[in-house]
Formats: structure tokens, C-alpha cells, sequence
């Protein structure tokens, strides 16, 4: 029988982080070390409107005996799964004695890939000063959240934003799903000139039609919310819907899920980048080596370790110039709470 470690944590948030189901403050979950001479590290922390509940993902965990024959019965338990099959990937992968995203499938070293800086909701004075320091600390993608504001505000703020960061400057913005089709289209529209990269989820989750109405070509439409809870064959029929996926592992399933989904989008001609749960450093880790195995070029949503006040071990990804390393040892290159590889 395949030994299985588990341990429960809670971890503190730098500042709230708004869910669908409403703020939250700390990120809890089960890390997991699986098998021996090696064992592998995995991590499943729930996120409310995306995941199971933290009880549910417990619950599926305590009964699993054999972890590779229980992959297949976790459909419905997207964070647990993923906590099993990142233990199983980075077991499989420092058996190899290879990097987990060459495990995964990646065809070439990957050392670094680029990652954006996220500007909050704040006044058109405080969305300037942060995406300048930002851009002072090497990062060429910013990603400011409106949908909170009004569309004029939200608007002044973009226009002094890209007045600020200059053209060389890539700019995204994430509305979280707080326009009805009206205010898309307005914003939309008035956005069309100002060089944005893509507009993530502008519609609520369940308006795949509306998305599909507002995906003309003026301003690139990028689906992330709307992801949620979806199989990865309901997910390849979205393409007509958006220009750009975006990739939750936690959300998805695990590492290998996000891999295998993202080849099947870029067949249907979309784009893809891979993003975090703001998870802790096993699971951050475990997107890194997703988005390296598919060598995304588009910045990714990975550089999150500093919304964390503690974690769960060392992290083996240091963000430097707008970019991020992906680790090359053995398997996933962190033992998270464990320190160490022994058995």
C-alpha cells in the first residue's frame, strides 16, 4: 500500500482576497507527501466558488488508500485532485531525474517565464503610482482589476495608466465578472484604442452567449471565471467565446489537466496562460511547471508568494525583471512543510 502523509495548514493573506463567495483571508488546505525512496509533495487548497469546500476536499483525501486509482473518482474534487496528482508528478519526476515540467511533457528548457504585476482597485493617482513601481521593478505586464468603479472612472483610470507605462508597457485589465452586456459593450468600445492586451472575464461566469457577442476583435476577451467547475471538454467548446483561457491547476484538477487542456485549446486556435489560486509554495511551484511545459510566452499569474504573510516552506521560484524561475532539480524542486526528501 502507498504511504500517504498529510498535513492541514492555515495560512494568513497579505490583504483580503474577493472570491464569488465573498472575502477571504487566509488559505487553508492539506499539503500531502505520497510514497517513499522518493516520495512525492502534493498540496489541495479549496477556493470558495472555484474548488470544493475545504470539508469536502478533507473528507475525498481521508479516504483515499491508493492515490493513483482514486484520480480517476475526484472529478468533483478539483483541489484534491490536484493534491494527488502533483505528488504522484513530482514522484514520477524525480524517479526520471528530471524537472517536473519536462515530466509533463515540456520540450526544451524553460529557466524563466514571464509573469504580470496586479494593480488593485484604488483612485487613478494610487492605479499610477502602483503600476510604476511595478514597472520600476522589471515587470512589463500590468494587470489592473476595474469592474468595482464605474465605467467612467474605471476608464480615467486605464487612460492614466497607459499615459504612465508608456506603449512598451503590456496592459490587461480583469472585471471579474461585474458588467452586464450594456456596460461591456461601453467599455469595450471606449477601450479600443488604448493598446489593452485583453480583458479578462468582462461578463458574469454563466454568459458564455454574451461573451460570444462581445468577442469581435476590438479588444482581445480572456475567460477565467467562467472556467469553473467545467470539464475539460466543456472548456475546448469555449472557444468561440474568448481569445485567451485562463488556467487554474487548483481549479482544473492538477498540473497534468492544465497541460493537456492547454495543447487542446491552442489546437482550437485560442491562447492560454496559467495562473494561481494564491496558493501556497507547493501548489504556486506545481503552475510554474504547468506554464513551463507549455511554454507560455504571455506573462502568467504566478508571481503571488509575496500575498502570502507565511508559507509553507522555502520557495524555490524567485521573481526577478518581471519574470519568475522555474526550478530544474528532480521533481518539483520543494519539500514544503516536510524540509527535506527523506522517507
Amino acid at each position: 500500500m502507498t504511504r500517504i502523509e498529510r498535513r492541514a495548514f492555515s495560512l494568513v493573506l497579505d490583504s483580503s482576497l474577493s472570491t464569488a463567495t465573498g472575502e477571504i483571508d487566509r488559505r487553508e488546505g492539506i499539503a500531502l507527501r505520497v510514497g517513499e525512496s522518493p516520495p512525492g509533495v502534493g498540496e489541495a487548497t479549496p477556493l470558495p466558488g472555484w474548488t470544493e469546500s475545504l470539508e469536502a476536499c478533507r473528507s475525498a483525501l481521508s479516504d483515499v488508500s491508493n492515490p493513483r486509482s482514486a484520480l480517476s473518482i475526484l472529478a468533483d474534487r478539483p483541489a484534491a485532485r490536484h493534491g494527488l496528482s502533483l505528488a504522484l508528478a513530482d514522484r514520477a519526476a524525480r524517479r526520471a531525474d528530471v524537472p517536473l515540467y519536462r515530466h509533463l511533457g515540456g520540450g526544451r528548457r524553460v529557466e524563466r517565464l514571464a509573469v504580470n504585476a496586479t494593480v488593485g482597485d484604488g483612485s487613478a493617482k494610487e492605479t499610477v503610482e502602483a503600476a510604476e513601481r511595478a514597472v520600476s521593478a522589471g515587470f512589463e505586464t500590468i494587470k489592473c482589476k476595474v469592474g468595482a468603479r464605474s465605467i467612467g472612472e474605471d476608464l480615467e483610470r486605464v487612460r492614466a495608466l497607459r499615459d504612465a507605462v508608456g506603449s512598451d508597457v503590456a496592459l490587461r485589465l480583469d472585471a471579474n465578472g461585474a458588467w452586464d452586456r450594456r456596460e461591456a459593450d461601453r467599455a469595450l468600445s471606449a477601450l479600443a484604442g488604448l493598446d489593452v492586451e485583453y480583458v479578462e472575464q468582462p461578463l458574469p461566469a454563466d454568459d458564455i452567449g454574451g461573451h460570444r457577442a462581445i468577442t469581435d476583435g476590438s479588444v482581445p476577451i480572456a475567460l477565467d471565471e467562467s472556467l469553473a467547475g467545467r470539464s475539460p471538454e466543456d472548456i475546448t467548446l469555449l472557444a468561440d467565446a474568448a481569445d485567451v483561457l485562463v488556467l487554474k491547476p487548483m481549479a482544473l484538477g492538477g498540473p497534468d489537466r492544465v497541460v493537456a487542456l492547454g495543447r487542446r485549446i491552442r489546437d482550437r486556435g485560442l491562447d492560454v496562460v496559467v495562473t494561481t489560486t494564491i496558493d501556497a509554495v507547493i501548489a504556486r511551484t506545481g503552475a510554474i511547471h504547468a506554464a513551463a511545459a507549455l511554454d507560455v510566452k504571455r506573462a502568467c499569474g504566478l508571481a503571488t508568494a509575496d500575498l502570502l504573510t507565511d508559507d509553507l516552506g522555502s520557495d524555490p521560484a524567485s521573481v526577478r525583471d518581471g519574470t519568475i524561475t522555474v526550478p530544474q532539480t528532480p521533481g518539483l524542486g520543494t519539500d514544503g512543510p516536510w524540509g527535506g526528501r527523506d522517507a
